[in-house]
């Protein structure tokens, strides 16, 4: 079952989510007991499956946990009960993108790669407003934080085109469906924000900011804030979050398709994934990853019950401190503090560590991981973006605003 894919025919625009075209058929049991029907998916690989899963979860206020094999969660959950799956990926066309050069971070201290690994690759994770933003209220001045490698607020740009100005972002992705808005509704703090939208068309499109890491890092922490407007009917590959990568990228070219072997390239993507219509949305909280134990040639969907797919009913071997959480679903029309953290591993050692938060809150936890077995492989980029396979039932819009790159836990603005 394919739930998702940073970055993103091929074109420059491919660089923003995750792109190719692959179709796979077939039947694969799923946990629970329940067959599922692994439907012809287009995507960037990984079959849809269908399948009952494992739990029954508790979500929290004002977010849909998803417990599944259809156990009701507190707080809005709702029974999983063998969501079908597309794929994910594409390649985006006709867009227009602008790129230059490759600037490292900005906006205050630069952050320095901390050679070899396992900085966060153990111990208990920090939450809540225990990170760098606790230092800062109202994020005012965080880009001067030493461990801030880049912030970005939005709040100095006439234009989207100026987003690549002056050394901020790198490059932008279908500048036509790129803006800086400045309506309340739609803005988190400040008086501008980030939008992303994609029309109505079932021809597959990605929009995309992308910052490049200068010097490359074995661990970053990207934390930002973002909401989708509803309805967001939107079912299979949506690649709708965030990526923190590790030459993912030749150039401006995303690589989708080439597996991670330990040597070229790894890629964790922050987002979405709905794999049919009963599923609410916009879907579980998942990352997509490219890593060298990946199942097939596009990335693996992590969820934090621990289920990864395809093949969901294939245990992944987390390591003995991994624990499952419940699966969430956040609300349309609000917005929410998402943070993703990657830490290389050492190479030679399973070391290497995935987690995720929302509103501060600990949601996923992936320890136990292989992403390299070269040292010289370290995250050289990450950026925003918004990819939908295929978008026939309205237009598409997503915000971002407030944004930080950190070689630590940011946390949630401090009031």
């Amino acid at each position: 079952m394919e739930r998702f894919s940073f970055a993103f025919v091929m074109s420059a625009l491919c660089a923003a989510a995750a792109c190719s075209s692959e179709t796979q058929e077939g039947t694969t049991k799923a946990d629970g007991g329940g067959t599922g029907n692994a439907g012809a998916s287009a995507g960037s690989g990984n079959a849809g499956e269908s399948g009952t899963g494992n739990g029954g979860a508790s979500g929290n206020a004002g977010v849909s946990g998803t417990g599944n094999a259809g156990a009701n969660a507190s707080g809005g959950g709702r029974g999983n009960a063998g969501a079908s799956a597309g794929g994910n990926g594409g390649a985006s066309g006709g867009a227009s993108g602008s790129g230059n050069g490759g600037a490292g971070g900005s906006s205050g201290a630069s952050g320095s790669a901390n050679g070899g690994a396992g900085g966060w690759g153990s111990g208990t994770l920090p939450e809540g407003d225990t990170g760098i933003a606790a230092k800062h209220p109202g994020d005012v001045g965080i880009e001067s934080d030493s461990s801030v490698i880049f912030a970005d607020d939005f709040e100095r740009y006439g234009q989207s085109s100026e987003l690549t100005q002056n050394g901020r972002w790198d490059s932008v992705y279908q500048n036509q469906y790129v803006a800086i808005v400045t309506d309340a509704a739609n803005v988190h703090g400040g008086s501008q924000a980030l939008e992303f939208t994609l029309p109505q068309q079932t021809a597959e499109l990605s929009d995309g900011t992308d910052k490049i890491v200068s010097p490359e890092l074995d661990a970053l922490f990207l934390r930002y804030y973002s909401k989708f407007m509803p309805p967001y009917d939107v079912v299979g590959s949506s690649h709708n979050g965030s990526s923190i990568s590790a030459h993912y990228f030749n150039g401006f070219m995303a690589t989708p398709g080439i597996p991670a072997d330990g040597t070229n390239k790894f890629l964790v993507n922050y987002e979405n994934w709905r794999g049919d219509v009963q599923t609410a949305s916009p879907g579980d909280l998942n990352v997509y990853v490219y890593h060298p134990l990946q199942r097939d040639n596009y990335g693996d969907h992590f969820f934090p019950t621990g289920l990864v797919m395809p093949n969901t009913s294939i245990p992944f071997d987390f390591g003995p401190n991994f624990v499952s959480r419940p699966d969430v679903i956040p609300e349309l029309d609000r917005w929410y503090c998402y943070e993703v953290m990657v830490q290389a591993n050492t190479p030679g050692l399973k070391d290497g560590r995935i987690a995720f938060w929302l509103d501060g809150k600990l949601l996923a936890d992936f320890p136990n991981l292989r992403l390299r077995d070269i040292d010289s492989l370290k995250i050289d980029r990450f950026g925003l973006s918004f990819h939908i396979k295929s978008n026939p039932n309205g237009i598409a819009k997503k915000w971002y605003d407030d944004m930080v790159a950190a070689t630590s836990y940011i946390g949630p603005i401090a009031p």
